[in-house]
């Protein structure tokens, strides 16, 4: 998909991840909001100073365009001080339709890029 299908997609908007520090003690991790330019997964990866995507601890489904409140249950331990990226994937290239099939650096529902950089947000537990 190329930037102007993904940005025509959602509506006119940019794809965007907005989320601040947050406690984890519900074991959920909260976008304030996300813009998609397709259906596709809001994806907590475990990060760090070197921001670089880790592993993946959770992941809630999204919808085309803008959505709000987007709440991600965390699937291991998370704790204060861990530093967690919010990122858009896709729900392109996998085999199932509604089913999360990322791996870390598979091609199955991975990140979208505008002009070749992720879409995310990177914030710290607490």
């Amino acid at each position: 998909m190329t930037v102007s299908a993904a940005i025509a997609g959602g509506h006119g908007m940019a794809p965007m991840v907005m989320a601040s520090d947050q406690s984890v003690e519900s074991g959920i991790v909260t976008a304030e909001k996300v813009t998609a330019g397709e259906n596709g997964w809001l994806v907590v990866h475990r990060t760090d100073a070197d921001m670089k995507p880790g592993p993946v601890v959770g992941y809630a489904p999204l919808r085309a365009g803008e959505n709000t409140d987007v709440a991600a249950i965390l699937t291991e331990a998370v704790t204060p001080g861990d530093m967690l990226m919010l990122m858009v994937h896709s729900e392109a290239g996998g085999m199932a339709t509604g089913v999360f099939e990322y791996t870390l650096g598979a091609k199955e529902d991975g990140p979208i890029r505008v002009e070749d950089k992720l879409v995310m947000s990177v914030i710290t537990a607490q």
